[in-house]
């Protein structure tokens, strides 16, 4: 009786963080700030539930300017994971600031404290997209900075 009931509750505790893993896809209803706390919230766990998880989902929520440019996937893959920008995955935590926000366009300033305790600040600009078709008034990314360095957590 013990084991099935471990069981279950194992099984349960894997279904409750595969179902909070599912890649969230842009809505007219997710407003800018969540829009960037959605992309580094995956950036975060990158590797949760699977490999580059987070990365994917911060390309769902690339403009599709910013997409171009950056693309395709296993690109901008590669482009997270260097120099640049690898701060931002599996960081401890992060903070988001507003700058500027009308109804076409947002900027965020966002400071994350990375894996090796080192904060990095940069602009996140995003967008709301208003060419036709499935994205038409959803908010996208279109520009991150590249980090400015602030120094030790310690």
């Amino acid at each position: 009786m013990f084991k099935i009931l471990k069981f279950s509750i194992i099984v349960s505790l894997l279904n409750i963080s595969f179902a909070n893993s599912e890649t969230i896809k842009p809505s007219v209803d997710i407003r800018p700030a969540k829009v960037i706390k959605i992309q580094l919230q995956g950036l975060m766990k990158n590797d949760i539930p699977y490999a580059d998880q987070g990365i994917e989902q911060t390309w769902e929520f690339a403009h599709p300017s910013n997409q171009r440019f950056t693309g395709p996937l296993s690109r901008f893959k590669e482009m997270i994971k260097g120099e640049s920008y690898n701060m931002l995955l599996n960081h401890i935590s992060h903070k988001i600031n507003e700058i500027y926000t009308d109804d076409k366009s947002a900027v965020y300033e966002v400071t994350i404290l990375d894996n090796n305790k080192q904060y990095f600040k940069f602009r996140w600009k995003v967008e709301k997209f208003l060419d036709s078709g499935p994205l038409k008034n959803c908010w996208l990314t279109t520009i991150v900075s590249q980090p400015i360095p602030l120094g030790s957590s310690t």
